[in-house]
């Protein structure tokens, strides 16, 4: 039976044992995230014969942001090392295909095994703990299928009834709290400074460069919800769900910014406390939203941006 610890499911990112498989299946345009474009299995052109990117401490300077907010959930080197028996795309070009095929597969197996791994850990959610065990032996079970098999998977009916289970979960988790919905809103530039957030449902929302300065999202939903550019400085994230690193390496933040303990400080979020991000909260109920338009076109899953972390 698999626990529920990140590393001990495999779940955090080893590179050296990953082919570079971000760096090949995927493509990418160019774009601010990415200095140059490249199609799907074409080698990014910093990629070594190492399977290393060759700029990985410069990427930023470079003009590849979009490569250091990506998590691949652990996902390269279980297709390297366990689908594929650690045979490279280089060893057995004859695999290539089918590898990059599977590469994303499993990165939603992966990301859904963040999650239900997350909602195991929440007392509030309890009650359905035996159904979220069940959904975890059996995603992490579809993920140890072979290439043939995974290559086929209908991965989208296989999330689509996890995600039932981490709806319920955040309506446990967020019971009782002030929090709104606003499932898939356009929250794009957003002013939300110094706002009441707490147990909003944010899944799926667009944050895009919105004003978060000193909100309060504790026991906010954030699944899948788009933080690129968004101002954390001095908020208060802690008890968030369904929150991943990779959203908040797309985000802004500064040393005030509170996170959940599973989560890490991005290193280029400054050491410093901003003045602004340090105001006092909002009263409940006060918002200092702009503009919310609900909507229902929450995606289940995280930030969804490519890259190659070393």
């Amino acid at each position: 039976m698999p626990g529920t610890n990140p590393r001990e499911l495999g779940l955090l990112a080893d590179c050296d044992n990953c082919f570079g498989l971000c760096c090949v299946a995927l493509p990418f345009s160019a774009s601010a995230d990415f200095a140059a474009g490249k199609a799907a299995g074409e080698p990014c052109r910093n990629l070594r014969d190492d399977f290393r990117c060759s700029i990985h401490e410069q990427l930023r300077q470079r003009g590849y942001p979009g490569c250091t907010v990506f998590d691949c959930f652990g996902a390269g080197q279980k297709v390297s090392q366990v689908t594929f028996e650690g045979r490279s795309w280089r060893q057995a070009p004859g695999t290539a295909g089918q590898m990059y095929a599977v590469f994303p597969v499993m990165r939603q197996l992966h990301e859904l095994l963040w999650y239900v791994a997350e909602a195991l850990s929440l007392e509030s959610a309890g009650q359905i703990h035996a159904e979220l065990r069940q959904a975890l032996e059996e995603t992490e079970r579809l993920s140890r299928e072979s290439a043939d098999v995974l290559e086929k998977l209908d991965v989208a009916a296989h999330r689509t009834e996890v995600n039932v289970l981490l709806s319920r979960t955040s309506e446990l988790v967020r019971a009782g709290q002030p929090g709104k919905d606003h499932r898939g809103a356009d929250l794009i530039g957003a002013r939300l400074k110094g706002a009441d957030l707490r147990g909003a449902n944010l899944r799926g929302a667009y944050l895009i460069g919105a004003d978060l300065r000193g909100a309060d999202v504790r026991q906010a939903d954030l699944i899948g919800a788009d933080l690129r550019g968004a101002d954390l400085a001095g908020a208060d994230l802690t008890g968030a769900i369904f929150l991943t690193q990779a959203q908040l390496n797309a985000a802004k933040g500064d040393a005030a910014t509170r996170l959940p303990p599973a989560l890490t400080r991005p290193s280029h979020w400054p050491d410093t406390r901003s003045e602004a991000g340090t105001q006092t909260r909002a009263k409940p109920g006060s918002g200092g939203r702009s503009k919310p338009v609900p909507g229902d076109r929450g995606r289940s899953g995280g930030a969804g941006r490519r890259s190659r972390r070393r």
